[in-house]
């Protein structure tokens, strides 16, 4: 149950995050999957997250404290075509080594658009992460936007799809900032997490 949230700071680089113990909790995916919608949403807070319709709205590392206990990160979106080159690798990089050295680092969620099929850019950065030993989840977002038909269809194929390369499958979790679904399982993953650290 989240039932303090407020904002610590945005930091350009891994370097600047806050010196501090606590574990943290990042949230990763492509541009306009709904990263922002859905943290606000966990949060019960409207604002929390500065959300847009313009793609690649998230450009630094920001930090947010949930009930005095614990960091929730809002990484930045990935893939948005749009964004020169040079940026995009920046975002690349940045992205890279907060995952890599930031020791606080307990889990990563990536959001995945529930209506796609597989993006080969989300594969292949699970497929980072995977080599590189970083624990993560999948979150489906905008689950309210299919049936149960489709929805379930949907997160089949994505399953199938994955298991031509993993041997185990990371936890996957459906959600909807419109009707927060899911968002209770995601709060009680964390907890639990944090209960055994």
């Amino acid at each position: 149950m989240i039932t303090s949230a407020q904002f610590v700071i945005s930091s350009p680089d891994v370097a600047q995050c806050p010196k501090s113990t606590l574990p943290e909790y990042a949230f990763i995916g492509r541009s306009n999957v709904g990263k922002s919608s859905l943290i606000n949403a966990l949060c019960n807070q409207k604002n929390l997250a500065k959300t847009s319709s313009k793609p690649g709205k998230t450009l630094l590392i920001n930090h947010f404290i949930i009930n005095q206990q614990w960091h929730l990160v809002d990484l930045p979106g990935y893939g948005y075509a749009q964004t020169g080159l040079k940026q995009r690798e920046q975002l690349k990089r940045m992205i890279e080594r907060y995952c890599l050295l930031r020791e606080q680092l307990i889990n990563l969620f990536v959001l995945v658009d529930s209506r796609l099929k597989p993006q080969t850019i989300d594969l292949d950065f699970m497929q980072w992460l995977g080599e590189n030993e970083i624990p993560f989840a999948i979150v489906f977002t905008k689950a309210d936007k299919l049936s149960k038909l489709q929805l379930k269809n949907s997160i089949e194929s994505y399953q199938t799809t994955l298991m031509d390369t993993w041997e185990q499958l990371p936890p996957i979790f459906i959600t909807s900032a419109e009707s927060k679904q899911g968002t209770e399982e995601l709060t009680q993953y964390i907890e639990h997490i944090n209960s055994t650290l």
